[in-house]
């Protein structure tokens, strides 16, 4: 039986705080970016409330599964995040509680988030996008509200370009109106101009009622006659005028039957069904195909495919076309060259035209596949994204809305990157389905579990110093020692001892450099059979680094100074790569690796066979200075 303890209740009150407000953040960016897709096509239509209410509704219902997992990485980054920032994470692995363990209840909640996403993306959302792009081509067909504005020919009138020169906004009177009727033709034009008018829509809202006064009216007549190069035309001074503008004002529902064929409103049944009967259609049109094909090349009506395709192969084997074609006359090549042109033109055709045919329902084929796995993908997204933020906000141990909100978003992008990109090639068939489906769940899921073992291991991931040491080891690179005077000395070196010591040091590094040769080129097979450290130049660095603690004490400024001089030395980089044996053979036997990583140990050699000179002489200018200033 499952116990809910204290420590799980904190950390999911903890978690759910945050993703709601996450979750309805996300939602919020998301249904703005869909919204700002279609509003230069949806403003000015007059739409009632109703109807926009029911937009953002079904826009917020299809746009709920790709809000979840941005949500959830972004809630997880931030509650552990808070974790560690409030030394909440740190307490509670004081009291023996693993990383895994305090992520368990947060764990089992996104699981739960993933199948609620999974039942929007296979029930809701199906429904709730045919019923939303049904109402986007509604909004879009309804006709705009009558707004004309001064000075500007307006043209949303069907057959109407009207130019207003003033317009008075209390009386809705219009000044100088100039209207262009093209709704009978442009051959049939009708031009007029008006000092006043005014426009009313009909209580039908089917039509708008124009009135006009004092104005004149030019009209072109079609001429009977078509090869007449003269059209008469029709003038007209009126005194006051009205007619009728047919203008369809109200919103009506188109029927949705023509989104059938969309493979984002179906579920993963009908996807199924749809993909199977696609899949049949298309094996009987290239069966088809062939047959036609095969019967109106080959001519196969009377022999059977077999014999047939048995003589075409003898006959192909015993004519010469070359010698047949060299032996026929000039009119008679020109005729033969002529008629297979024909022939290939019309082939190519029609191969192109029944190419055009399979390739659309191929096309459709692998959309309603992508479209099967992708409500799948995103329901597995709501956990492995869990699984990201988690670990690393347990890692950075910053929260609030500063660092958490760049990683999510940089994450997600890449995501997002990843997903569209391999969904896009694997839907136009040139990557296999499934893979470019889930391409970026292979890609992210990986790097979950990576840092979830990292984070429960208490591993240094973003510890900038690691990386530093590893790049500095494999290109040589070295810190500098920076050694102050102390403000406060508690003990003064014994600078008897430290004198033995720095000639102990001195006579090993020259007894090393004399026997070693470290400026020839190293034994290649040594250096790849061998997987041991230099213990000699360990206890080198170990006396040097004994040394520099014992001075650091000091007080002269002459020694503190020298002490800077000396290297840190590496003790294995001049003798192998690795200290597994069996990897630096095999990088001793690809080639060029081995020949590379043996230039890179000689050079390491050389720079060993410095620093050991480097050694001798500041451990000389030291003892100097000991023995002239100090132990006199």
């Amino acid at each position: 039986m499952l116990r809910i303890k204290k420590l799980d209740i904190f950390v999911l009150k903890s978690f759910t705080l945050l993703f709601a407000g996450t979750f309805f953040i996300c939602l919020f960016i998301f249904m703005m970016q869909f919204l700002w897709k279609y509003v230069d096509e949806l403003v000015g239509k007059g739409l009632e409330l109703d109807i926009l209410a029911q937009f953002f509704i079904l826009s917020a219902l299809t746009l709920i599964p790709l809000s979840l997992p941005l949500a959830i990485l972004l809630a997880a980054l931030m509650t552990f995040g808070n974790f560690g920032e409030r030394y909440e994470l740190l307490s509670m692995k004081a009291a023996g509680i693993p990383l895994l363990r305090i992520m368990r209840p947060i764990a089992l909640l996104c699981i739960i988030l993933g199948l609620t996403s999974f039942y929007f993306q296979n029930v809701i959302g199906p429904k709730a996008q045919k019923q939303l792009w049904t109402l986007l081509v509604s909004m879009k067909q309804k006709s705009p509200e009558v707004d004309i504005p001064e000075r500007v020919f307006y043209s949303d009138i069907e057959g109407y370009n009207i130019y207003v020169n003033k317009k008075d906004r209390e009386t809705g009177i219009l000044k100088d109106v100039l209207i262009y009727n093209f709704s009978d033709g442009f051959e049939n034009a009708r031009i007029i101009w008006a000092e006043e008018g005014k426009l009313e829509l009909t209580a039908d809202k089917k039509h708008l009622y124009l009135h006009l006064y004092n104005g004149e009216l030019f009209e072109n007549l079609k001429s009977q006659n078509i090869d007449s190069k003269n059209v008469p035309y029709r003038r007209e001074t009126f005194s006051e005028k009205h007619t009728l503008i047919d203008f369809d004002a109200e919103f009506n529902m188109v029927d949705g039957s023509f989104l059938n064929r969309r493979s984002d409103i179906k579920n993963m049944k009908e996807i199924t069904a749809t993909i199977d009967s696609l899949t049949a259609y298309t094996d009987s049109v290239g069966r088809a195909m062939h047959d036609e094909i095969m019967s109106s090349t080959y001519k196969t009506t009377e022999l059977s495919k077999a014999d047939s395709t048995k003589i075409i192969e003898q006959n192909l084997l015993s004519i010469n076309t070359d010698s047949i074609y060299r032996s026929l006359s000039s009119d008679e090549k020109l005729k033969t060259l002529s008629a297979t042109e024909r022939r290939m033109s019309s082939l190519s055709s029609d191969w192109s035209m029944k190419s055009f045919v399979t390739q659309d329902n191929d096309k459709s084929i692998r959309s309603h596949k992508s479209d099967w796995h992708k409500k799948i993908t995103l329901s597995f997204a709501c956990v492995f994204f869990f699984f990201i933020g988690a670990p690393l906000g347990a890692i950075i141990r910053k929260g609030g809305l500063g660092m958490p909100v760049v990683i999510s978003v940089l994450i997600f992008i890449l995501y997002y990157i990843i997903d569209s990109g391999a969904t896009r090639v694997a839907k136009s068939g040139e990557m296999n389905i499934i893979l470019g489906t889930w391409m970026s769940s292979l890609v992210l899921a990986p790097m979950g579990v990576f840092l979830t073992y990292k984070s429960n291991k208490d591993s240094v991931v973003f510890n900038i110093d690691v990386y530093k040491a590893f790049f500095r080891k494999i290109f040589g690179l070295r810190q500098s020692r920076h050694i102050f005077r102390k403000e406060v000395i508690i003990y003064s070196p014994e600078y008897k001892k430290v004198y033995e010591d720095l000639e102990s040091i001195c006579n090993e590094c020259e007894s090393y450099a004399s026997t070693h040769k470290l400026l020839g080129p190293p034994n290649y097979y040594k250096i790849f059979t061998n997987h041991t450290h230099d213990d000699h130049i360990k206890d080198i660095s170990i006396q040097i680094e004994s040394v520099v603690e014992e001075l650091s004490n000091s007080k002269d400024p002459v020694i503190l100074n020298k002490l800077n001089n000396y290297p840190f030395l590496f003790i294995k980089a001049h003798k192998s790569v690795s200290d597994k044996i069996w990897l630096n053979i095999i990088l001793g036997i690809i080639f060029p690796a081995g020949i590379i990583i043996w230039f890179n140990i000689w050079r390491h050699r050389v720079t060993l066979d410095k620093d050991l000179k480097v050694i001798v002489k500041t451990s000389r200018d030291i003892q100097e200075r000991i023995k002239n200033n100090i132990l006199q």
